[in-house]
């Protein structure tokens, strides 16, 4: 059955006395999940009558009920996104990886009216400047508090109902937050509709008896596509973790009997860092899906955990899907999706010629066959950035969709990625752009010009590198610049450089624009002063932050694991 909206599937689970949620030690069948959340619904129609005043004059789609939840992954989170969906209201998944000014420019940029979180998010917004120039209040509610409690207790027994606008499919349900070549964070606008067709077409033959896992943050749309809007479409089991961890993911696995588990990029190197265990092979799994892992790591996984790897490519923007199929090379992203008009574009809009291969399998045309991977029918599927015309324009040009990533297509009708344009990093799926960083870098006293820009890392996504020109008499000191970097407060928890490069001269352009590209080729693997944070063991060593020279053995182990994972440091 084709549902109009995600309210309408969390109706059709209202009666329904299968286990729903699995969470810790607690459990909810769906109908016990959509009564919580149907108090939730209670609770944000009674914000929505108390703060009309505040998006009264927001355009006609905007004029709802705006509510950040500032959460990690837990029920309270569900329940209010699910409640939303009832109650015709836009929820913000707050990225709780940002902070100070930058936490509180994407909270001012998506109009927040209210926001969830809990004793650890109201400290993180303290003192935080969240109105915008209206000078409207935004309400902190705190769901450690026994007011909280008071409000659950108040709206007690409220049936499950969907608002008028909830049953609008085009109602904007959640904006999450992602980050252009710009800068400046945007948020990707999903409508009720939207979201109950991603859960229709991407169930991926759940079955009523799965149990579909979830340690990804919620705030992200892989969790919320691809894990709990296809098992709330299916009605099988949600089991979620409040937060990744590599060494909880096998425990939950087996405690939770999960068949099937969603993971975005470096999620699987981590699990396959842990020592191999005879449980794995001892799991009910059978359907493991994702994005970014590197061909060594699916294929460990799948020898480890005898379940292979599905992954595709996409984005929260959902312009362009390609996936993986049985006979896609091992470094390739697949071919396009249903309904996918996928095609590769230089700057001037044209096809770019398909690749051609060279005897050792390398790519010989790549001036000529790497181009933008675009969907020629796409913009109709991108709903478009929350009040960002300009940056929407950018990604939809007519018909045409652009995602914004470099790639290439073999005679096969193959798809590789080949990089991003701009000024684009992620970090362990984390998407974010090197202007903020820089402007925390300059701050380190005896900086006189930053860049900031990724360089691959060894298995998937990028590294955050930094070159620094110093002031003249000024050495580098790797200590002090370690304690600057953990005690910044506006500094992301994935933005610290892993590598930083001591520069005499910055190189420059014609135009005294500082030459990334030129630094981009050179990544750490030129000789210089270069340091590195957490020493050889990229991954896996967050918890080491000292900044130390890369020497000639350290350099040879990084490059060991490049070479493991088919990799070149080198940028693109």
């Amino acid at each position: 059955m084709r549902h109009q909206t995600f309210g309408e599937i969390l109706l059709e689970r209202s009666s329904d006395d299968n286990p729903g949620l699995l969470f810790e030690d607690a459990r909810w069948t769906w109908r016990e999940f959509v009564a919580d959340s149907a108090i939730r619904a209670a609770i944000l129609s009674d914000w929505s009558a108390t703060h009309a005043h505040a998006y009264a004059d927001r355009p006609e789609r905007f004029r709802h009920l705006h509510v950040g939840i500032l959460l990690e992954n837990e029920p309270e989170y569900l329940f209010l996104l699910s409640g939303a969906s009832m109650a015709g209201v836009t929820v913000i998944g707050i990225n709780p990886t940002r902070r100070g000014a930058e936490l509180a420019s994407d909270i001012r940029g998506v109009d927040c009216d209210v926001i969830v979180t809990d004793t650890e998010g109201v400290a993180l917004l303290d003192g935080l400047a969240l109105s915008d120039e209206t000078g409207g209040v935004v309400a902190v509610h705190d769901v450690d508090s026994a007011d909280w409690q008071g409000l659950l207790a108040a709206h007690a027994g409220a049936a499950p109902r969907l608002t008028d606008a909830a049953r609008d499919p085009d109602t904007l349900l959640a904006l999450l937050f992602t980050s252009g070549s710009t800068g400046a964070p945007k948020a990707v606008m999903c409508s009720t509709g939207r979201l109950a067709m991603l859960g229709t077409i991407n169930y991926r033959n759940l079955e009523l008896d799965d149990v579909a896992y979830s340690a990804m943050p919620m705030f992200h749309g892989n969790a919320m596509f691809a894990a709990f809007a296809p098992a709330a479409f299916v009605g099988c089991t949600f089991a979620m973790r409040r937060k990744f961890s590599a060494s909880g993911f096998l425990p939950d696995v087996l405690r939770f009997g999960a068949t099937y588990v969603n993971y975005v990029g470096r999620s699987l190197s981590y699990i396959l860092a842990q020592p191999e265990r005879p449980e794995e092979k001892q799991t009910e799994l059978r359907i493991v899906f994702g994005t970014e892992a590197s061909a060594h790591d699916r294929a460990e996984f799948a020898r480890r955990f005898g379940v292979e790897p599905g992954e595709s490519y996409g984005s929260s923007e959902g312009g362009v899907v390609i996936g993986r199929t049985p006979d896609t090379p091992p470094d390739a992203l697949g071919v396009a999706g249903a309904h996918m008009n996928v095609a590769i574009l230089d700057e001037e809009g044209n096809e770019c010629p398909r690749a051609e291969f060279d005897a050792d399998g390398g790519l010989a045309n790549a001036g000529e066959a790497i181009g933008e991977i675009c969907n020629l029918t796409g913009a109709a599927m991108f709903e478009g950035y929350y009040r960002s015309p300009e940056a929407t324009a950018e990604r939809n040009i007519g018909e045409v969709y652009h995602s914004g990533d470099l790639g290439y297509r073999d005679a096969e009708d193959v798809f590789y990625f080949a990089g991003r344009s701009g000024d684009k990093i992620r970090v362990d799926s984390e998407n974010f752009s090197a202007g903020p960083v820089e402007r925390i870098l300059d701050r380190f006293p005896g900086v006189l010009v930053v860049a900031v820009y990724p360089v691959p890392d060894p298995r998937t996504g990028d590294q955050v590198m930094a070159a620094i020109q110093l002031e003249p008499g000024v050495t580098f000191d790797p200590a002090a610049f370690s304690e600057f970097c953990r005690t910044q407060p506006d500094m992301g928890t994935k933005w610290a450089p892993r590598f930083v490069r001591i520069m005499d001269t910055m190189p420059v352009t014609a135009t005294r624009k500082i030459a990334k590209p030129s630094l981009r080729r050179q990544s750490w693997t030129e000789p210089g002063e270069v340091y590195v944070r957490g020493g050889a063991a990229l991954v896996g060593g967050d918890d080491d932050d000292e900044f130390r020279p890369l020497t000639s053995a350290v350099r040879d182990s990084v490059l060991e694991q490049y070479r493991l994972h088919g990799r070149q440091p080198q940028g693109v």
